[in-house]
This record gives C-alpha cells, structure tokens and sequence, in this order.
C-alpha cells in the first residue's frame, strides 16, 4: 500500500506551487528606508552678496564632502558658509579651518577649501584664504564659479 504522502502528491497533477512575495515586497521596502535614511545630503549655502566669475571651461564637482566655504566679498571680507561669521584676516580663517578640518577628519573625509569670491576681488584677496587654510593643513582648493553651458 502507498503512503497517504504518496497518495496526496499524485492525486492533484494540475496543483502549482504558490509563493507569498508579501514578506519579500517588505523587505524590499525596509531596505529602501534603510538607504534613504543613512544618506546624507551635501548642500553648499550660498551668499546672495557674493557674485562669483564665469568660466568657460570649468567642470563641476561631483564630491562635496569635506568642503570649508570661505566667502569672499568684493570690500575684501571674507564670511564662513553661514553669511554671519565674519572672518576678519588670515588667524580667524586658520581658525575656523582647523575646526573644521577636525570634524572632517573624525569622520575619515579629506577636507578641502572651497573659495567662494565675488568675481571683481576673488583673485586679489584669495591668497589671506588660501595661506589661513594652508597653515591649517588643508592644501586642496576649490574655486566657485558659475559654469557656462555650451
């Protein structure tokens, strides 16, 4: 005599196996909230007073991790990203560079300076940023510009 497992696994041919997808939809789901939620948003603020060049040829920059915005504004001012830190000369940059580059380096990311000038004093008072940040220890710059399309 056949088994009642033998018996019920002949009896029904036409039968399909079913598989429930609910439990993979929610994992699909729990991970997209996962990747949503770890990830962090770059936003580089910009000053309204501050009119940077145009330049043909300049390419935009895909990583912007790590960036310390320095504001330079046509008097020879210079702000930090957030338009009310005044940065009067080279000490106060160091400063405010050296803070940040420790952030950055807590979190394993290489810090550069992003140099952000009004397009008639930019190239005249960038060197006070540009000594601050490198007696601080960043050596990387970056120049804010607006990108022409062809």
């Amino acid at each position: 005599m056949a088994s009642s497992k033998l018996r019920s696994s002949s009896a029904e041919p036409e039968a399909e196996c079913a598989l429930d997808m609910s439990p993979m939809i929610d994992m699909v789901f729990l991970l997209l909230i996962f990747f949503i939620v770890n990830a962090t948003a770059i936003i580089v603020q910009t000053d309204p007073n501050v009119r940077p060049p145009i330049a043909a040829n300049s390419k935009r920059q895909e990583d912007g991790s790590g960036r310390i915005v320095v504001n330079i504004h046509e008097d020879g001012t210079f702000t930090a990203e957030d338009f009310n830190t005044r940065l009067p000369g080279e000490d106060e940059i160091y400063d405010m560079v050296k803070n940040m580059k420790e952030r950055h380096q807590a979190l394993g990311v290489v810090s550069k300076l992003h140099l952000r000038g009004d397009k008639e004093s930019v190239f005249r008072y960038c060197r006070t940023a540009i000594r601050g940040a490198a007696r601080a220890g960043v050596d990387q710059v970056v120049f804010g510009v607006f990108v022409r399309e062809p």
